[in-house]
């Protein structure tokens, strides 16, 4: 699956490709790499239902929209030189941003249950 993804970074930064293609192939680069997941993988069996299902969903369409040639040129370019994926620190403090948001208003939440 590493090597789709790698594939899917390249096929996102190529020209060739539809924008929709590289939008779905950026979203699931983007989910792959997350550490955030729709559901969280601490619960017991489904927690691991959407790395089993949504993130092989996801690369089976974005193949699916990226031209043949394309893909299997991103996919040779990935297996002869393993990506290295940028570090980007406006990334992670979205993320972390995304994080803090959500504990305060889980926090409100509880306050406002409590105190009612």
């Amino acid at each position: 699956m590493n090597l789709q993804i790698s594939a899917l970074f390249l096929a996102s930064q190529d020209p060739a490709v539809p924008k929709v293609a590289k939008w779905l192939g950026v979203a699931v680069v983007a989910y792959a790499l997350s550490p955030i997941d729709l559901i969280p993988d601490f619960i017991p069996v489904i927690g691991y239902l959407d790395d089993l299902i949504i993130l092989p969903l996801g690369i089976y369409l974005a193949i699916k929209l990226i031209p043949e040639a394309v893909w299997s040129d991103c996919l040779a370019k990935a297996e002869l030189h393993p990506i290295q994926l940028p570090k980007n620190r406006y990334a992670a403090a979205v993320i972390i941003g995304c994080w803090i948001l959500f504990a305060g208003m889980c926090s409100y939440a509880v306050w406002f249950l409590i105190s009612n």
